[in-house]
């Protein structure tokens, strides 16, 4: 799978996990050089508290574009580690 935003490719792995409709990619197939940290968090109540990061690509940049759960809940476990992504970014294989 790759993520793909404002042409640039930002993640590409063959081990993401979907949940809800959203891939997961491990952090490390996440391209660093694209990521700005983000203060905001959100909640949700079974996988817990998701904080963000905004997508910087070519002097452009897409606020809160891709999300994490560093501490998930126990019946999300399997997405610790694991970045997913939406606001215009295409998910594609």
């Amino acid at each position: 799978m790759r993520a793909i935003w404002n042409g640039k490719v930002i993640a590409e792995s063959d081990d993401t996990i979907v949940v809800e409709g959203n891939h997961y990619f491990p952090r490390e197939s996440v391209d660093d050089s694209v990521l700005v940290d983000s203060t905001t968090q959100t909640t949700c109540p079974w996988k817990g508290e998701a904080s963000y990061f905004s997508l910087a690509v070519d002097g452009d940049t897409n606020r809160d574009a891709a999300w994490y759960y560093p501490t998930p809940k126990s019946a999300a476990a399997e997405i610790k580690d694991r970045v997913a992504f939406w606001r215009g970014v295409t998910v594609t294989d």
